[in-house]
């Protein structure tokens, strides 16, 4: 492989994607997939709190979509911890998850079973998003349960705390969730601004 080609770990890749569906940001990027479930046949198999089977220092970042929240809160700054063994000096991580803040304004509204949106997985509602998708689950994927939950604020501040020197976090309160930017070292605001306007959506709120 081009030494030249940059590698990104794909968390919690599930199944291969099919082809042309592309990860904003690392569309010319080398793609480790890493999976807790050995029925998507990951590159790597493990879980966010061992990456044993994945060599420390070694990939340019981690994107990691809709898995943190499965994480007992315990688990997190460990998570965390094995996230920045395996990241190059200058690495760094694309978080994408559930805003609490926002599904929870969804629950005072007494809407925690209505259908706020339709994903390729089916219609979604408040609980499914605070607790899990119960369709999967229903079908024995207990894999999709959630154990924790983060604000704009607390995510931040938990990378933070992880040691991530720099951070930036959006908030998209219409699709109820949040994306987090952290660099390993330090780099200038107008790095760390490059690196969101590169993986965030387009839809920012």
């Amino acid at each position: 492989m081009n030494s030249l080609i940059k590698k990104f770990l794909h968390v919690g890749s599930g199944p291969e994607r099919p082809q042309g569906r592309q990860i904003k940001g690392f569309e010319d990027w080398k793609e480790l997939r890493f999976d807790i479930n050995p029925d998507v046949e990951p590159d790597l198999l493990g879980t966010m709190t061992n990456m044993s089977s994945v060599d420390t220092a070694s990939v340019d970042a981690i994107f990691s979509s809709h898995n943190i929240e499965h994480l007992y809160p315990h688990e997190v700054p460990m998570a965390l911890a094995e996230f920045k063994r395996v990241l190059k000096p200058d690495g760094y991580v694309v978080i994408t998850c559930p805003d609490l803040q926002s599904v929870c304004a969804l629950v005072a509204d007494d809407k925690l079973t209505e259908t706020v949106y339709v994903s390729p997985a089916g219609p979604i509602s408040a609980i499914d998003i605070l607790y899990g998708h119960r369709p999967a689950m229903n079908q024995g994927n207990l894999y999709m349960a959630h154990r924790c939950g983060f604000t704009k604020k607390v995510l931040a501040g938990t990378l933070q705390g992880a040691g991530f020197m720099k951070t930036a976090c959006i908030k998209r309160t219409r699709f109820f969730d949040l994306w987090i930017v952290g660099a390993k070292m330090e780099v200038s605001p107008e790095q760390l601004r490059s690196l969101a306007v590169q993986h965030f959506p387009e839809e920012w709120s």
